[in-house]
């Protein structure tokens, strides 16, 4: 699994995680475990499996692991 850092959360649903790249990867609110999208916080530390959708790579099966 992958590790960031929440960078930007929307009111639309969706957010992005500052990654070891330097690239940021999206997410969605669908794809957010263990808590709700609207209980995280920019800059806790979460984990993802990196997927692909329509407009690209996208974070998948985000849990957070810390803050």
């Amino acid at each position: 699994m992958a590790e960031g850092k929440i960078k930007r959360l929307t009111d639309k649903g969706f957010g992005f995680i500052s990654t070891d790249t330097g690239n940021d990867m999206f997410f969605h609110s669908s794809n957010v475990e263990g808590v709700s999208y609207e209980e995280l916080r920019e800059g806790q530390i979460v984990e993802y499996n990196v997927g692909h959708g329509p407009k690209g790579p996208r974070a998948e099966n985000v849990r957070v692991i810390g803050d």
